[in-house]
């Protein structure tokens, strides 16, 4: 009976480890192409127009520093295409989804509320950072377009 509990409890273990490395599976593959996208944003601005150097979005793959630090993207990337939109004359881009993505930094934020937090915060936080995610590369698209 001893073998079989072994047994038993080795197969819990197992299959939590898979669904762990899948949940974590399903949230690190999007986050690196965002962060891929937010990268090649701020390089697509000119150097004097950046407001954050493009290699510091990956500071957001830190663990819990990683909530923080996405206000910090979403302020310099969207201020940073902003400064060079306006540099170049262009006024019709708005805040260039700074709204939208302080907006999903603070429901971010919100996930980790119990019961409240996680089931509303986080499909809300979702919404917004694909409509963020596509806002951004809209715009860097834009800019590529209109070379100086």
């Amino acid at each position: 009976m001893y073998m079989h509990d072994m047994m038993a409890g080795a197969m819990v273990g197992a299959l939590f480890t898979y669904a762990m490395l899948t949940i974590f599976s399903l949230w690190l593959i999007p986050t690196i192409f965002y962060l891929i996208s937010m990268q090649s944003a701020l390089q697509s601005v000119s150097p004097k127009n950046r407001t954050l150097a493009p290699g510091l979005v990956w500071l957001n793959l830190i663990p819990l520093f990683g909530l923080i630090w996405n206000f910090f993207i979403v302020t310099h990337v969207s201020g940073s295409l902003k400064r060079e939109f306006t540099e170049r004359g262009i006024q019709d881009v708005g805040d260039c989804g700074q709204g939208i993505g302080i907006a999903m930094s603070i429901l971010a934020v919100l996930i980790l509320v119990p019961v409240l937090g996680w089931w509303l915060a986080s499909i809300a936080t979702l919404v917004l950072w694909i409509i963020y995610w596509v806002k951004i590369v809209e715009l860097k698209n834009r800019l590529l377009a209109v070379q100086p």
